[in-house]
């Protein structure tokens, strides 16, 4: 077995000393991650907030990342976040994690050894696995798990390449554990959202199993373990193959709609109370992010006064559907398909939002308008463009989804328009910043959405 160093700090006086000699290399590491929010700042300071020793030669860690400047347009990374990072040190690291290498610490106890992201080790991540199964605490750290359940043990883990704002480990085809990297105090809402609907009888949702937390420096969500769905396809990758099959996908859509639609019933009753606030501070937020998105886009400034008239139905009497708690972040990529049914995953919503934001109630619409986007993208990634495609996708999905809401998205026509620009926005300065050959994608629609229709 590969040789491991105890991260134990050497004193209480310095119960932090182990990491100081990792600063360096972490400000360094952080930015080149895909799951790191400012990517595109660098890390100024490194501050250790929380350090507990899982097992022999795993460290986890909590730490504020520190970067100068003020916050970023369109509610990007401010000036800092905490991120939660499992560490691995060995003197000689199999060279499987090559990959997963961050650095040698030229000074301090540490000295000479390999540190890597821990994820990446199979021993590791196994031996996560059994914490979540044996209910527990480590330090602030509490492990707990749905006592109806029994997870099998020595299940073989495998980290997803998949690039996304999280990590996530799959055990033997039979679990999966979305490890959260960006940690904001609270109950993550892909925590508390599938607890609540697999209490409504909801199975839409895959039910959590096991989760762990910390309650320092203050009480937080750090993952969730899931039951896994291996033959299942995300939406994204179904309707591009239709796509490049010239293969019809209303039906797939109108399904979809469905399934959103159940979700969102189920939302309603498992959430009876939740905190509305739509409306007026709904359209100064929208107006806010439009203006700031300009700034950091000059395309879209021609498109600014237009763009602005969208949001005034929010102003009106007739606001639509009530509010309620929703996905917040809902897409192609979001749903999944297993046989003939879809199911909808990933409740955390942008991690880039404040958490209370993320767990209030909004608009059913502004979930609407996001599948509505994803079925505009995922038209575009053919040449020719394929705009009927994306039309028949749209009338389907609202279609379906009004026989389950029993109300039609479609007759929200105002009110659709003003979530279809709020998203449309946030998706411009995304690619601008993130994949600028893709911003024609959000400007077609920034176009089409800054002249008033109907």
């Amino acid at each position: 077995m590969p040789k491991t160093a105890s991260l134990r700090p050497r004193d209480s006086a310095a119960p932090h000393r182990p990491i100081a000699s990792l600063a360096g290399l972490l400000c360094e590491w952080l930015p080149r991650q895909r799951w790191f929010a400012g990517r595109d700042q660098p890390v100024t300071d490194l501050a250790v907030l929380s350090m507990t020793e899982l097992f022999p030669g795993c460290v986890h860690l909590l730490v504020h990342a520190g970067q100068g400047g003020a916050p970023a347009p369109g509610g990007a990374s401010p000036a800092g976040a905490c991120y939660q990072l499992l560490l691995g040190v060995r003197k000689r690291p199999a060279p499987h994690l090559d990959r997963a290498f961050i650095g040698r610490p030229q000074d301090g106890p540490l000295a000479g050894h390999a540190v890597y992201d821990a994820l990446h080790d199979p021993r590791s991540a196994a031996l996560l696995l059994e914490r979540l199964r044996s209910p527990g605490t480590a330090g602030p750290l509490h492990f707990e798990a749905d006592p109806a359940v029994r997870v099998p043990g020595g299940l073989a883990p495998r980290l997803l390449d998949a690039e996304q704002s999280n990590s996530s480990l799959v055990y033997g085809d039979a679990y999966i554990l979305k490890v959260f990297r960006r940690v904001q105090p609270g109950t993550n809402p892909d925590l508390e959202v599938p607890e609540a609907l697999a209490a409504q009888g909801c199975t839409r949702v895959p039910a959590p199993v096991a989760w762990f937390r910390t309650t320092e420096p203050r009480p937080a969500t750090l993952g969730v373990l899931q039951p896994f769905l291996p033959d299942a396809s995300d939406g994204w990758t179904l309707a591009l193959r239709a796509l490049a099959t010239a293969d019809d996908f209303t039906t797939e859509a109108h399904e979809l709609g469905q399934a959103t639609a159940d979700v969102h019933l189920a939302l309603a009753t498992a959430f009876p109370d939740a905190d509305g606030g739509e409306n007026g501070h709904t359209v100064a937020a929208m107006t806010a992010r439009l203006e700031a998105a300009a700034h950091c886009v000059p395309a879209l400034a021609p498109f600014v006064p237009g763009l602005r008239t969208a949001f005034g139905a929010l102003d009106g009497d007739d606001a639509g559907p009530p509010a309620q708690r929703i996905h917040g972040d809902l897409h192609l990529g979001q749903v999944l398909r297993a046989g003939p049914d879809w199911f909808v995953i990933d409740f955390e919503g942008e991690p880039s939002r404040p958490l209370t934001e993320r767990r209030s109630a909004q608009s059913p619409v502004r979930d609407v308008a996001g599948m509505l986007r994803s079925f505009d993208y995922a038209a575009r990634q053919r040449r020719p463009w394929h705009p009927e495609w994306a039309r028949r996708c749209r009338d389907a999905y609202c279609a379906g989804y009004a026989t389950r809401a029993g109300w039609d998205p479609r007759q929200e026509h105002a009110l659709l328009r003003a979530h279809e620009t709020d998203r449309a926005v946030y998706e411009a300065v995304y690619e601008a910043r993130h994949r600028p050959d893709w911003l024609p994608v959000p400007m077609a629609a920034i176009e089409r959405l800054a002249v008033r229709e109907g």
